[in-house]
């Protein structure tokens, strides 16, 4: 399974994944003709977009990838919450599969300040399988077998108060992101609790510039798990 960040952060987020013979995107917060030059203008191989949450930076563009003729996915909340719709556009159940080409995504929640967030499970007939959790202070569900993580670490609790002891950062703020994003210490955890036999990579993303650092972020990581760590943005 190949990934490829096009983009990771508040500033928006998009990511490629394929694998031999099937890509889709996550997320749709990226412009479509940035999207399409980093596709290299080849984007008639992806066939289907997968949205998370109504946040902008999510999902912002979903409108272009529909009238460019991409199929995009999410949940009835997410839906409604966009006040869109579109022959192209399609709802899921959480824990229901939807199968496209040679992959099987399956929704699952996440826990977040909108309306029906979600996760996903991206699973390959190659025997890959894709954790994607985003914008989650926690993951309530530990998958068997995951091969790839795309895995947010916006913060870290320790280093934010800090922020707040010195008047860096307001409380209120602090607080919003402390209950909506996940922070290094919960991923710690989550990634203790699960088995990791088969897991070969991962990639951070929605890193906060101003809440964490990032090499640090990399380090524990990659101490926890013993697998590569790449960076995939910063917000």
């Amino acid at each position: 399974m190949k990934i490829q960040t096009i983009g990771s952060g508040s500033s928006g987020n998009c990511y490629l994944v394929e694998d031999s013979s099937t890509a889709i995107l996550l997320e749709a917060g990226i412009k479509f003709d940035k999207v399409q030059k980093a596709l290299k203008f080849q984007t008639r191989r992806v066939k289907g977009v997968f949205v998370t949450h109504e946040h902008g930076d999510h999902s912002k563009y979903t409108a272009e990838y529909l009238k460019n003729g991409l199929n995009v996915y999410m949940t009835p909340g997410t839906k409604d919450a966009l006040k869109l719709n579109h022959h192209r556009l399609f709802t899921l159940k959480y824990r229901k599969t939807t199968r496209i080409g040679s992959l099987v995504i399956m929704p699952y929640e996440t826990q977040h300040d909108v309306a029906e967030p979600c996760g996903y499970l991206v699973k390959s007939d190659d025997g890959s399988k894709l954790l994607f959790a985003t914008d989650t202070y926690y993951i309530k569900y530990k998958f068997p077998e995951v091969t790839h993580m795309l895995l947010e670490v916006n913060h870290d609790y320790d280093y934010m108060q800090g922020r707040v002891d010195s008047g860096a950062l307001h409380p209120a703020l602090a607080n919003r992101i402390m209950k909506s994003h996940l922070n290094l210490e919960n991923a710690i955890k989550y990634l203790k609790k699960c088995n990791l036999n088969q897991l070969k990579e991962i990639h951070l993303i929605h890193i906060s510039k101003d809440n964490g650092l990032r090499n640090r972020f990399k380090d524990e990581i990659q101490k926890v798990t013993g697998v590569p760590v790449k960076i995939a943005g910063a917000e």
